[in-house]
């Protein structure tokens, strides 16, 4: 039987909020089999969980934000990429303050973090929805047409395009396809960070936003090139951090997709607009377990290699 999986221990980090600037204590703790990704915001009386499901977003300017009721967590994409890409089924998230902390800007630290806890299988059928039929969604048209697409697939794999015509981001590749069942997370998608320009910045600055952001923990680009030190971890970071943004926001469905996602342009909004278009179609998707490890899709039934 392919398990469900959770960590074996609990783990902690310290870092600061990219939009907020707060400082927030995270702690990531195992989970009862069928609990889903929880986060509880252990800052606010009764400490309120509020579980990952696509029908929970309830914003996503700039980033994913999940509510329950008046409590709500923001910028969850990364820490649900890291559980996307890793396998982990439950976990409960405790944080003290609305936003996860942004750490490097991408979801490396949070992969470290997952298997620094130890990550174990549990005695219960891993589910996963299938895809039947395909599911798109577009918005726009010319220059500002973008989509997002689901198609059946057996495995999960990735396929993205940008198209932000910058010197900087036209020198790299903008077009990526990755593979869950073949590929590394960890090497290949993890480590790609978040990104901006520095006239966008400022004006977010201004409105509340970006206030803990830095070349720290993004990439940042004036009119012509990258102004981190370092440059680029990949030569196509940039979407591939797109890739990893898609893994998580993807993942808010509450259990791992079997099906080819296939994007132009797409965000956080397009995103949640398709798993919920998937949802509203019953007869394009259903439910699957697997009794026989050897009928799941290549490289599924192992636990993600560290580093």
């Amino acid at each position: 039987m392919l398990k469900q999986r959770t960590l074996k221990t609990l783990t902690r980090a310290v870092g600061v909020g990219l939009h907020s600037g707060q400082r927030v204590e995270i702690t990531l703790r195992p989970a009862a089999p069928d609990t889903g990704i929880v986060f509880r915001r252990v800052d606010l009386p009764q400490a309120p969980d509020i579980l990952a499901t696509a029908e929970s977003v309830t914003d996503t300017r700039l980033a994913s934000t999940l509510s329950n009721g008046p409590a709500r967590v923001l910028t969850v994409e990364h820490l649900m990429s890291a559980c996307a890409g890793l396998g982990v089924d439950n976990l409960y998230v405790d944080i003290t303050a609305e936003e996860i902390p942004i750490l490097d800007g991408s979801a490396a630290s949070f992969v470290y973090l997952l298997q620094s806890a130890g990550i174990e299988q549990q005695n219960a059928p891993r589910r996963f929805i299938r895809l039947l039929k395909t599911v798109e969604v577009r918005e726009g048209s010319g220059t500002n047409e973008k989509w997002a697409r689901l198609e059946p697939y057996h495995g999960f794999k990735l396929g993205f395009e940008i198209d932000f015509k910058h010197p900087a981001v036209d020198s790299t590749g903008q077009f990526v396809e990755f593979d869950l069942s073949f590929g590394s997370y960890s090497r290949d998608i993890a480590r790609a960070r978040t990104f901006g320009f520095t006239k966008d910045v400022e004006m977010m600055r201004s409105n509340g936003l970006a206030l803990g952001g830095g070349l720290d923990n993004a990439i940042v680009m004036d009119d012509y090139k990258v102004l981190n030190a370092d440059g680029l971890r990949y030569d196509d970071e940039f979407v591939k951090h797109k890739i990893l943004d898609a893994m998580g926001d993807l993942y808010i469905v509450g259990k791992p997709l079997l099906a080819a996602y296939h994007a132009f342009r797409s965000g956080h909004a397009l995103n949640n607009k398709l798993l919920r278009a998937l949802l509203a179609q019953e007869d394009a998707w259903d439910v699957v377990t697997f009794e026989n490890e050897k009928a799941a899709p290549a490289g599924f039934a192992q636990l993600a290699t560290a580093w």
